[in-house]
């Protein structure tokens, strides 16, 4: 059985920075993409940041300060955040694919864990 199981969120004041874990388990993803979404209270879920090998992909609003990465065994991603905002408020995912192409759409991806929340205090 997959699982995907996120770690690292919290609370800390803007300007703050926090990193998330997401350790997949079950099969490997060593080839395929993963990457994180985020869904805000009222809004609909959001693609923050996605990597397959050398590429990474952000949306527009957190370009410059978040760094998605991952293991060498391709089985673990990281979201660095930095510079936090108030507006980076929500309840983020870790999504994973089967096909190696990355993804900004959450359709795209088969396997979702149980979300972490993250919450920036102005």
């Amino acid at each position: 059985q997959v699982q995907l199981v996120e770690s690292g969120g919290g609370l800390v004041q803007a300007g703050g920075s926090l990193r998330l874990s997401c350790a997949a388990s079950g099969r490997t993803f060593s080839g395929c993409a993963m990457g994180w979404f985020r869904q805000a209270p009222g809004k609909e879920r959001e693609f923050v940041a996605t990597r397959s090998g050398s590429l990474s992909y952000y949306t527009d609003s957190v370009k410059g300060r978040f760094t998605i990465s991952r293991d060498n065994f391709g089985n673990t991603i990281y979201l660095q955040m930095d510079s936090l905002k108030p507006e980076d408020t929500a309840v983020f995912y870790c999504a994973a694919r089967t096909q190696w192409a990355p993804s900004r759409t959450s359709n795209d991806y088969q396997y979702w864990g149980q979300g972490t929340q993250v919450t920036i205090s102005s």
